[in-house]
């Protein structure tokens, strides 16, 4: 695909610079922020004509708008699970009802949602989900189950939920995806999980006979594990090209510390840096080879092992440039300060999570393994 921005995709880019110049100065409520795009026409761009209150736009400017939303060093996102993972996933697979129930508060920002997959003991092998979704007389669901990494949930109106609808169904039969409204006192607790960074990003959610309408199972009882693995193709596109801005920055940010501290005069660190510039750039053509494409199984694997590596190994870099120094807080410990971190330390605590998170290393490289390669797959019960 010939990804060269043409007159057109350069208007855009001017339209797009010339709103995020005029809206990211300023403290913005996360929310209000979602509003903000939302009634701009900024959100769901990729969606296409619909009638959902979303702007269209072709892939090349879906990519100009990334990339300037990136370079605009504009608030982190809240409503991109809405509008990355559930949307996609409900204009391939859900009813016309479903569409026109949840696209347009996506569209406008208004409505938030979180991710229900991972478990405590179903991460990485999602197949192993155990949360039920019991069918009531009155036609709807009851869920029981925990979840939990669950990126959001504190902010979140609405979770997509994968479940087993056929209690006596094993792996990736008898699921459900199902669409969970998150108000729901004494049937949905969320607990945040406090990490590395002192923050609390990442959740646990707990459904005791929490409730889901019938129309909300998306593709049909049975269907869930189809549903939820056409969500994480989506999971990885175009996003991951405003990823790799956003790493440029942090990149360049280490250049200037290794330059200031004299660090850059250290061979080993000098090449570190080198490699570290070369590999972003690998990322960023094989993002641009893989985009819009189809039908690469291993597409998705590589590039979650490609950045999830890099990253952390940024992280690691920039402690090492930073040298005994990386060890101590920019300001001194108080009673009631006793944990703070500058956005050095603070990314290279999360980072990692980096080879964890979204799919571990392992399991990637068994997907590329057997999806790709054609290799014997893994044998279960460690036989």
């Amino acid at each position: 695909m010939d990804f060269a921005f043409g007159e057109e995709d350069e208007a855009f880019r001017a339209q797009a610079r010339s709103w995020l110049a005029g809206h990211v100065a300023g403290g913005w409520e996360r929310r209000a922020w979602e509003r903000a795009l939302g009634k701009a026409g900024w959100i769901g761009l990729g969606w296409g004509e619909g009638g959902y209150g979303n702007r269209t736009a072709t892939l090349t400017q879906q990519v100009v708008w990334a990339e300037e939303y990136a370079r605009s060093g504009a608030p982190p996102r809240s409503g991109h699970i809405g509008e990355k993972l559930l949307a996609p996933t409900l204009l391939a697979h859900g009813s016309a009802e479903q569409k026109a129930r949840f696209l347009p508060p996506v569209a406008l920002g208004e409505e938030l949602w979180c991710q229900g997959y991972s478990e405590p003991g179903a991460g990485s092998d999602l197949a192993g989900v155990r949360t039920r979704a019991e069918r009531c007389p009155d036609g709807t669901y009851r869920i029981t189950g925990q979840k939990i990494w669950t990126s959001l949930a504190h902010e979140a109106d609405w979770c997509f939920v994968l479940a087993r609808t056929d209690p006596d169904s094993r792996r990736h039969h008898g699921l459900g995806f199902l669409l969970v409204p998150m108000d729901q006192p004494g049937r949905v607790e969320v607990r945040p999980i406090r990490q590395l960074t002192g923050t609390s990003d990442f959740n646990e959610v707990f459904f005791d006979g929490a409730q889901a309408r019938a129309e909300h199972l998306v593709g049909g009882e049975g269907a869930g594990w189809t549903v939820a693995m056409s969500l994480l193709g989506f999971e990885r596109g175009v996003s991951t090209l405003a990823q790799q801005i956003g790493f440029a920055g942090e990149l360049a940010r280490v250049v200037r510390e290794a330059v200031d501290r004299g660090a850059v005069d250290d061979p080993v660190i000098r090449e570190q840096l080198v490699r570290q510039w070369a590999e972003l750039r690998v990322m960023r053509w094989h993002a641009l080879r893989t985009l819009g494409g189809t039908g690469d199984a291993g597409a998705p694997s590589v590039a979650k092992l490609l950045w999830g590596g890099w990253h952390q190994r940024l992280g690691e870099l920039a402690m090492r440039v930073r040298g005994a120094a990386a060890g101590a807080g920019p300001r001194d410990w108080t009673p009631s300060a006793p944990y703070t971190l500058d956005d050095v330390q603070r990314g290279f605590l999360f980072s990692r999570a980096d080879t964890i998170y979204g799919g571990s290393d392992q399991v990637q490289r068994t997907i590329i393994a057997e999806r790709v390669l054609g290799l014997p797959r893994e044998p279960k019960g460690g036989v």
